[in-house]
């Protein structure tokens, strides 16, 4: 029984299968839409790896003159009271 289950079980996907694939009918093939190429960049990135790296420096710069030059308060003379 159990082979008899299994058997018709496989005939009918086999049977399903094909009748959803169109069966004997010939395939139809579209062509494939031609992609256009991509554009080239108009900035190479070599200048923007360059351009980063040098406002970084910049920006270390200015950060560097601030911290060099400390305030300290000046103490004012006191008056005899």
């Amino acid at each position: 029984m159990l082979k008899k289950m299994t058997a018709l079980a496989a005939a009918t996907a086999l049977c399903a299968s094909t009748a959803l694939a169109g069966g004997l009918s010939p395939e139809i093939i579209e062509a494939a839409p031609a992609e256009p190429a991509p554009a080239a960049a108009s900035i190479s990135p070599t200048y923007i790896v360059l351009g980063v790296v040098a406002l970084l420096l910049i920006a270390a710069t200015i950060d560097d003159d601030d911290s060099e030059e400390e305030l300290t308060p000046e103490k004012q003379p006191q008056q005899p009271g």
